[in-house]
Formats: C-alpha cells, sequence, structure tokens
C-alpha cells in the first residue's frame, strides 16, 4: 500500500496493514524464537539441548507459514494463517514451563510479552485481542496445573495469572484505541487523496487555460504586427496589378508572346498574393471572439484555410467534398484556425511516414441544422495511449521545439465554443480523422 494509492474501503486497509505487518512480526518471532537459545542456556543448561530442538521446529513452522503469504492460499487466508502462527510460540512457552518448574518459570514473562507486542502491531479486533489474550491465560494455567507434581507455589501461580490478565486487559485496551485511531488515520489519508484529486484537475484546468492564454496573445500579437504589415503590402500589390494590367493593353504586347505570357504569369503571381493579404487580413481586423455569431460560408473559410497552409500542403493531393449550400453560424477566423491546425497536423503526419501517394481528404456532411467537416489523412496514425491525450495542453508527440502542444487544445475550445464537439478516430499506421461539427443559420 503506497500514500499515492489508497485502498478503496476501511476494510481493504485492514487488510493491508495486517498483511504488511503480519510479515514483520513474524520475521521477528522468528528472530526470537531462535534467540532464545541464550536464554536457555542462562536459566535452563539442563534443557538446553530439548527446548534447541523445540525452538527450531517452532521457528521452521512460523518461517513455512510466511512463505504461504507469498501463495494464493496465504493471499486469501492472511487473518487465519496469523492467528495460526502466533499460538505457536505461546505453546513452545507454555510447554516450557510445564517441562521446566511451572509457576516458578521466568518464562512466563514471554508469555506477557507476547501478548503486548501482538496487540501493539496487529490489528486485532476487541473480540481476537480477547480471545488471544484468554487463550494464553489457559494455556498458562494447564501448563502448570497438568505437571505431575501440580502447583507448588499457590500464591506465586495466582499472581502470574493477575500479571497475565493485566496485560490482556492493555492488550484489548489497545485494539479498541489502534481500530479507532486506525479508522480515523484513514478517513484523514481518503480526504487527503480527494483533495489532491481535486487540486490536480484544477492545475489541470489551469494549465488549459494557460495554454489557450499564451496561444491567444500569440494570436493577438500576430493580429497586431499583420494590420501594419497588410496596409503596407497591399498597397503596392495593387499598384504592381495595375501597372502589369496597363502593359497588358500595349499594342505591342499582342505582337511579342513571352512578354504577353511572362506579364501574365507575374498578375497571376501578384492576384495569389492578393488573395493570401485577404485571408490574412481576416485574422489582423478580427479578433477571435468579436461577433462571433455571424453567418460565414464554410467553404470560403476552408479555401482560406488551404492557401494558408499552402506551404506545408505541397506535394499532397487535397480532394475536398462541399455540399451545395455551405453557410454556417460563428466565429470565421477562429474556425479556418482550427481547419489550418487539423491540415497543418496532418501534413506533418504524412512528411513522417513519406507515403507514395500523401492524400488528406476534407469532407463537409449536412447534418440537419449543423455541417459535420472530417479531415483525414493516410498518415502514421496515433498510437492507443495517445488517442485520448491529444487534446490536452502542451502535449505534442513532436520533437522538442517543433511544437507546444497547444494547437488542437485550442482547436478544441474553439468548437466547444460553438456547440460542436471536436473529436479523433486512428488506427496506427493507417489514418487519422479529426472531426467537428458547426451549427447552421435558421
Amino acid at each position: 500500500m503506497t500514500s499515492t494509492q489508497l485502498p478503496a474501503t476501511f476494510e481493504d486497509a485492514l487488510e493491508a496493514h495486517l498483511k504488511f505487518y503480519s510479515r514483520v512480526t513474524c520475521k521477528v518471532a522468528i528472530l526470537l524464537v531462535l534467540g532464545g537459545v541464550g536464554l536457555d542456556a542462562a536459566f535452563y543448561p539442563q534443557y538446553v539441548v530439548e527446548f534447541a530442538v523445540v525452538r527450531v521446529v517452532v521457528a521452521l513452522m512460523i518461517m513455512a507459514t510466511l512463505l504461504t503469504y507469498e501463495t494464493r492460499f496465504g493471499s486469501r487466508n492472511i487473518r487465519e494463517l496469523t492467528y495460526f502462527w502466533i499460538a505457536l510460540p505461546q505453546l513452545m512457552i507454555a510447554w516450557m514451563i510445564f517441562y521446566a518448574d511451572g509457576e516458578s518459570s521466568i518464562y512466563f514473562v514471554g508469555l506477557t510479552f507476547a501478548i503486548s507486542g501482538i496487540g501493539f502491531f496487529l490489528p486485532l479486533s476487541l473480540m481476537e485481542a480477547f480471545m488471544f489474550s484468554a487463550s494464553t491465560l489457559v494455556m498458562y494455567v494447564l501448563a502448570c496445573t497438568l505437571r505431575p507434581e501440580g502447583v507448588q507455589n499457590l500464591p506465586l501461580f495466582l499472581g502470574e495469572i493477575t500479571f497475565i490478565v493485566f496485560y490482556g486487559v492493555i492488550a484489548v485496551v489497545i485494539a479498541i484505541y489502534s481500530a479507532q485511531w486506525r479508522r480515523q488515520a484513514y478517513l484523514l489519508q481518503s480526504e487527503v487523496q480527494a483533495k489532491n484529486r481535486e487540486l490536480m484537475e484544477t492545475n489541470r484546468t489551469l494549465a488549459e487555460v494557460k495554454g489557450q492564454l499564451i496561444q491567444r496573445e500569440k494570436m493577438a500579437a500576430i493580429g497586431t504586427l499583420s494590420a501594419g504589415l497588410l496596409h503596407e503590402l497591399n498597397n503596392p500589390v495593387n499598384y504592381s496589378l495595375m501597372a502589369i494590367d496597363m502593359g497588358l493593353t500595349c499594342p505591342g504586347v499582342e505582337t511579342d508572346p513571352m512578354l504577353k505570357e511572362s506579364l501574365s504569369d507575374a498578375r497571376e503571381g501578384m492576384q495569389r498574393i492578393q488573395n493570401i493579404v485577404s485571408d490574412l487580413k481576416t485574422f489582423a481586423y478580427q479578433k477571435p471572439g468579436q461577433d462571433a455569431q455571424r453567418p460565414f460560408l464554410l467553404g470560403n473559410a476552408l479555401r482560406s484555410a488551404l492557401r494558408l497552409a499552402g506551404y506545408e500542403l505541397r506535394g499532397i493531393d487535397v480532394p475536398v467534398e462541399l455540399p451545395q449550400d455551405t453557410h454556417v453560424l460563428g466565429d470565421e477566423p477562429a474556425i479556418i484556425g482550427v481547419l489550418i491546425n487539423l491540415l497543418s497536423n496532418a501534413a506533418h503526419a504524412l512528411q513522417a511516414v513519406k507515403r507514395d501517394k500523401p492524400q488528406i481528404a476534407v469532407t463537409v456532411v449536412s447534418l440537419d441544422q449543423r455541417l459535420l467537416v472530417k479531415v483525414r489523412d493516410n498518415g502514421t496514425g496515433i498510437a492507443p495511449e495517445n488517442l485520448g491525450r491529444v487534446f490536452e495542453p502542451f502535449f505534442t508527440t513532436r520533437d522538442v521545439g517543433a511544437g507546444l502542444g497547444l494547437g488542437l487544445s485550442v482547436s478544441y475550445g474553439i468548437v466547444q465554443r460553438h456547440g460542436g464537439t471536436l473529436a479523433v478516430e486512428s488506427e496506427p499506421g493507417a489514418w487519422t480523422e479529426f472531426s467537428f461539427d458547426l451549427p447552421r443559420p435558421s
């Protein structure tokens, strides 16, 4: 049992406590039984051989009991086996008292030590402590009275019985208060564990919020920077387009095919720049959350995302399947960000696996009052142990410095804000599909 994994019930905790301390006291009992040979040599040198043989036999029986703890039978019957081995030293001491001096034997002290030791270390119930003390008293009485010469010193005999009774009372009291203390300790540990779980959940939530705040700050900084850059960039692009258009109207262009083709290519390139600038303006001039419930065409948002992620999508086939009507209700720049993130992740997965025919299929399906968007790639797939963690903030399988692991977490929050769910399915080594749904305007 560890401090981080508390048993489900107090009874389970008591059982675990018994398993641990029964092993410990079992080993201590073996050492004390064998070490008692020195006492035998000091007090009863005439019986040292007989007592040594009995001690070895008892120690072996306790050791055999200890070994059974590692088996399924021992694990299921730990309490009964504990009763068995704690009775063995008591029987041994009672036999020594019977064999030696009866009530005059110093070994009656061993019986009292056993009562108090067992009461301290083992989680005995009130009835178990009483029965152990009573059985020890019965063993002592029988050991003294069954001797051929009987009890020789009655006052001493009664005095030692009184001592055993006193120790039995102590064992019973210890059992009562130990049970109460263990229950209280278990309740406190349960409360601490519950508070720790709450704290971990709070920390997880704070980490998620922190991740989203970091991402929002980055996007806000990009937006502020882009606003100035786009304004400066858009003017020369417009001038260039006007100049190219004027050049195309010149009479000499019609007679020079190479010049006409060059000007047409330049015009097409400038128009592509103009489209990218237009897409970036969505982020620069409209912050996430502002006017978040306006209708827009998901098809246009998808085309913007494809253009903005065009560099990463080079060499990848991206078939798109759209319904006739792609009107949705929500935060267009935020949804574009979600699509860019999903396309970018899919592109990274395809770069890692190096397919002969890399593909990212984007499918949009109409479902009553919502549109379902699916982005499926034939990349590396996601390992089963990581599938449940892909939306956690700061979780990433990329190399250090290649990503913060915030994209999917932020995207999950954006989709959730639109009343939908960002979900993932995957087959390791084959494919991965992310899907989310958006509300349609009534």
